[in-house]
Formats: structure tokens, C-alpha cells, sequence
């Protein structure tokens, strides 16, 4: 099981400080595009640093809100949305190339992300989108869910791998998918997220908001870099996963 986390995600004077110091304990940097937070001096420097730290380099597109961090909940047509996702991955992709690094994976974020999730139409113009992107190269981070199946029956349609991403710094609702930021307890702080870390590597389940049990199939573990004490939660949980393994 592999670790990751959102970065890149500075913009302006809007400084976001963990990038450097948090590379050394994850295996996936999903670097913001531009859309949502980052620039391309910002997505540079954070290739940089994960080129340095031998991390793979994934993009992080969003819907295009800036305003709103990519929070906000948008309808697009799936043209012009289409459009958008690989205008994004290209913009990393180029900016990665000059460094002779690849971007091997697209994680979609925040509102993108969850929409996809609950709506197949969406979902599915998010998995063509990638495949055309990355034609056979790029895999697809998307939310573990109890129906993983068909997820996976769904995007081998358009050639796609998909990689499933569990949380550890959020509460899930009971049917599977994240508790909105905007309910208190959503996110959740070092002691839970350890907890829920160390539920999916002993037993490969996670405890949702109504107290059920719920069986995940997870291939990487995310750790948002805007949570407080994100540095200090990929520590801890890099040594979780690396006792694990042993």
C-alpha cells in the first residue's frame, strides 16, 4: 500500500508550506494544475522536489475555481469538461518533460473528485477524458469503494487503470463515500486518522460516521497537505506502512 498526498497547491501569496518537507514519507505526489490552485512556477518546484525524492508525480485537475480551491460543484458540458481535464494534464505533463520526469496518474480534486464518484455520466467523461490524455500511460486515482467492481468494469471500457485511494483524514458516510467538509467531524485529527490508517492495514476496512464496518479494496492512502499536522501525520503513517510490510 502506497502513500500520497495533494501538492502543489500554492498560489500567489496563498502559500502553502509542506511540499519540501513532507515529500520524504509518500510514494504519490498529486500536483495541482493550475485550475484550482498551483502555477507554473509552483508545479515546477514541486516536480523538482519529487524528482529529488524518487515520488511519483501525478496530476491533480479540477474543475476550473480558483475561488473556491476546486470545492465548488460545477456543470459542464462534457466537451468543454474534456477539454479542461487535458489542458490540465498536458500543463504537468510539459512542465514534468523538461525535468525528465513523467506523470504517471491523475487524481481528479476536491468537488470533481466527489461528483464523479456518486454521478456514472460524469464519471465516465472523467475516464475517457484520462485515457485519451494518456493514451495507455496514465492510470486514474479515484475514491476505494465498496462497489470497486464496478468501477473497474467501468473503465476498462477505455483501456483504464484505475488505482483506489483511501482516506486517512476523513470521517466516510456509511454508504461509502466522504462526509462533506461542511458537517463537523469531517476531517479528522491525528489520533483518528491513525486509527483509521491502521484499521485498513490490519483489516482492509474503514469505521464510517454511523458506526459501520465497511471493506475497502485500497492500493494508496492519501494525506491532504492543508490538513493541520499533515508533515507529522505522513511520518507516523509512513512508519505504519513500512512496519506493515516487513
Amino acid at each position: 500500500m502506497k502513500l500520497n498526498c495533494d501538492l502543489g497547491e500554492s498560489f500567489g501569496a496563498w502559500h502553502m508550506p509542506v511540499d519540501g518537507d513532507i515529500m520524504q514519507y509518500i510514494d504519490q505526489a498529486n500536483i495541482a494544475c493550475g485550475f484550482h490552485a498551483g502555477d507554473p512556477l509552483v508545479m515546477r518546484k514541486a516536480v523538482t522536489l519529487a524528482k529529488a525524492a524518487g515520488v511519483a508525480t501525478g496530476a491533480h485537475p479540477s474543475y476550473p475555481d480558483l475561488q473556491g480551491f476546486g470545492r465548488r460543484s460545477m456543470k459542464m458540458a462534457d466537451d468543454e469538461l474534456t477539454a479542461c481535464l487535458q489542458y490540465q494534464i498536458a500543463a504537468l505533463s510539459g512542465v514534468a518533460r523538461i525535468q525528465q520526469v513523467e506523470v504517471s496518474y491523475v487524481k481528479p480534486h476536491g468537488a470533481l473528485y466527489n461528483d464523479l464518484m456518486q454521478d456514472r455520466a460524469l464519471r465516465q467523461t472523467v475516464m475517457k477524458a484520462v485515457a485519451e490524455a494518456g493514451q495507455g500511460a496514465l492510470s486514474l486515482m479515484i475514491q476505494a469503494h465498496p462497489d470497486s467492481d464496478k468501477l473497474i468494469a467501468e473503465a476498462e471500457v477505455y483501456g483504464l487503470q484505475l488505482q483506489f485511494e483511501a482516506f486517512a483524514d476523513r470521517r466516510y458516510t456509511d454508504d461509502g463515500y466522504l462526509m462533506s467538509r461542511q458537517h463537523a467531524g469531517a476531517v479528522l485529527n491525528h489520533e483518528q486518522a491513525t486509527a483509521q490508517v491502521q484499521g485498513l492495514l490490519e483489516h482492509g476496512t474503514i469505521i464510517t460516521s454511523g458506526g459501520k464496518t465497511l471493506m475497502l479494496q485500497v492500493d494508496t492512502i492519501c494525506v491532504h497537505g492543508d490538513s493541520p499536522g499533515a508533515v507529522a501525520m505522513a511520518k507516523s503513517f509512513r512508519e505504519m506502512l513500512n512496519h506493515a510490510t516487513l
